[in-house]
This record gives structure tokens, C-alpha cells and sequence, in this order.
């Protein structure tokens, strides 16, 4: 069984996320979801709020894909939660030139550490390689309308914050 990791802050979890989600479906057996917890790093959502909205969005694909995928939270090196679940591989979704610098020098960064470890980017479809959950929340927080960014459910979640 192939088991990969797809590590973000998913704050919040988007139609991008989804989409590389279901993607990875096709590549591997298992994809562990995980939550990365930043104390530096500013939230909207709490870890458990991510949780639960990234289980709701999963509950809404295909049976035969959502045993596939687990979510849960993780504070730490990624290399550790791959290690701990014996993953493959790390899924990171790489919207344009600038995500693939940042995530290039984390792949380094992880190889060196776990070298059996692949990271595998996945190029955003054209439709979602501008969508950013920090814009995706500041159009929502100043009243804007983020239909086309966000599944419904998480709307309503970024309203109830407002």
C-alpha cells in the first residue's frame, strides 16, 4: 500500500486543496491529511476547527475515496509524521514559480533529513492557481463573496468568523 502525506495550514481548505486532493487519490492508496499547527503563524480557524471542516469536506467524496484519507493535526517536522506512518511520499500543490521556490527548498530540506522520503509536486489547474486561503479570508472577512474559492460548508464557516 502507498500512503502519502499532504501537509498544509489549510486555513482554510480550499477548492485547490480539494482538487490536488482528489489527484492524489489517483496516485496513492492512503493520503493522510495533516494539520499543521504554528504557534508564529496567525489562524482563523483553531487546529481542531481545520480538522473538522477538512472531515466534512472528505465526507462529501466518493465512498471508495474518503477510507482512503485521515486527517489530523501535527506540530513538528513533517518528516516525523511521514516517518511515523511510514508514508512515501509528501504531496505539495505548487500554484506558480513562487510556491515552487519555497516548497524546492523544503524538499531539499526534507530529503536530507529523511532521504527515502519523495516529495511529489502536483501543478495546480489553471482554475485555481490563484487561489490563496489568506486572500480566500480576506475577501471573506471584509464582507466579500468567495463563492468559486471554498465549498459551500466552509463559506458558512468563514461567515460564522466574520
Amino acid at each position: 500500500m502507498t500512503l502519502a502525506v499532504y501537509p498544509g495550514s489549510f486555513d482554510p481548505f480550499t477548492l485547490g486543496h480539494r482538487d490536488i486532493l482528489l489527484r492524489s487519490l489517483k496516485i496513492f492508496d492512503e493520503i493522510i491529511i495533516a494539520v499543521g499547527v504554528n504557534q508564529n503563524k496567525k489562524t482563523l480557524f483553531t487546529p481542531q476547527e481545520r480538522v473538522k471542516m477538512i472531515e466534512n469536506e472528505v465526507n462529501d467524496i466518493d465512498l471508495a475515496k474518503k477510507n482512503k484519507v485521515k486527517v489530523e493535526c501535527f506540530e513538528g517536522l513533517i518528516v516525523d509524521l511521514a516517518r511515523k506512518y511510514d508514508a512515501i511520499s509528501l504531496i505539495k500543490g505548487v500554484r506558480g514559480p513562487v510556491d515552487y521556490d519555497y516548497e524546492a527548498q523544503m524538499a531539499g530540506m526534507n530529503t536530507v533529513m529523511c532521504p527515502d522520503l519523495e516529495t511529489i509536486f502536483l501543478m495546480s489547474k489553471p482554475e485555481f492557481s490563484f487561489i490563496h486561503s489568506s486572500l480566500v479570508k480576506q475577501i471573506s472577512l471584509m464582507g466579500g463573496d468567495v463563492t468559486g474559492f471554498v465549498s459551500e460548508s466552509i463559506k458558512n464557516n468563514l461567515k460564522s468568523k466574520s
